[in-house]
């Protein structure tokens, strides 16, 4: 049986178990110069739009999407950390750790207020990344990237606008939201549909509310879905133990960041007092992660990649 003919099988009955996978999540790297991954494209203003196709994983992938956490944070020496965390492949990370410490107040962290040390441990907490394949329907501000196959990072508020329009059958009662809404698996070929991806600019941020699914359609016909199919890539790649840092190499860095000289372990005891500095008062520590766009992310990152002269 050809990968067309056996996801045109799942299209006609719809699979109990990725329904469920996909309500586990809603309930529940470095990227800078891969020319693989798409994003928007905004104006100076902030505003920007594009019409996207999610697509199933490769033949590889056992679901369309893989997540990744990232930590992102300037430490007391000036310098960036900007590091894929480990706890995605499921091992212990240094800022992870470190982050534990600071917050539970213990050992030389016990005489730090409690609110300083919860201020610095949410200034470097670990960000959520979803990443799926997606076919670029219509870039307006790129169209040479119109009809081609990229990756696509996006945080926790797209993945709920996935799982909105997920079918709930057999998943609990009131698990996505109102029961008289169309209902469709948008990673599918001939039941999906497009994506209106808009940005516009609220209080300074690019504010994705007014995004969401068109009416369901078929991507195309058995000729173009096969050529689709050749350009997918595969997820499961980019989480690889082998894409990640060793924890020497990260404990390494994240010392180098705060200033903390001759070890290659995450800091614990002697760590410098200045790393423990409440963060800049231009940094909103009530904010959570996931108000910000995977452009927002992009550009910070990017900031600070140019900033370490990476």
């Amino acid at each position: 049986m050809s990968r067309l003919a056996e996801l045109r099988k799942k299209a006609e009955q719809y699979s109990e178990e990725f329904s469920k996978e996909v309500f586990k999540e809603k309930e529940g790297g470095n990227r800078y110069t891969d020319d693989r991954f798409w994003s928007l494209t905004a104006d100076k203003a902030g505003n920007g739009a594009a019409e996207i196709r999610f697509l199933p994983g490769s033949s590889n992938d056992p679901l369309p999407w893989i997540k990744f956490w990232d930590h992102g944070f300037k430490g007391p020496t000036g310098k960036w950390y900007i590091e894929k965390s480990l706890t995605t492949i499921d091992q212990e990370d240094p800022v992870s750790q470190l982050n534990t410490r600071i917050w539970n107040g213990l050992d030389e962290f016990s005489s730090i207020p409690e609110k300083a040390r919860q201020d610095l441990v949410r200034s470097r907490k670990r960000r959520l990344h979803y990443v799926s394949n997606v076919l670029v329907v219509n870039d307006l501000a790129n169209p040479l990237n119109n009809g081609k196959v990229f990756l696509f990072s996006y945080g926790k508020k797209l993945f709920e606008k996935i799982s909105d329009v997920m079918p709930t059958s057999n998943v609990k009662d009131g698990a996505s939201g109102f029961a008289d809404e169309p209902k469709f698996n948008p990673f599918d070929y001939w039941s999906g549909a497009n994506f209106r991806y808009k940005a516009e600019n609220k209080d300074g941020y690019r504010n994705y509310d007014k995004s969401g699914f068109l009416k369901p359609s078929v991507l195309g016909d058995d000729a173009r879905l096969e050529e689709i199919e050749k350009s997918l890539h595969c997820l499961s790649e980019l989480i690889k133990p082998e894409n990640f840092k060793s924890y020497a190499e990260l404990s390494m860095k994240l010392n180098s960041v705060l200033g903390i000289q001759g070890s290659s372990t995450a800091p614990t005891q002697n760590h410098s007092m200045s790393s423990v500095t409440l963060p800049s008062p231009t940094v909103d520590d009530t904010a959570d992660d996931d108000d910000m766009s995977p452009e927002d992310v992009l550009a910070m990152f990017e900031k600070m990649a140019k900033e370490n002269g990476n």
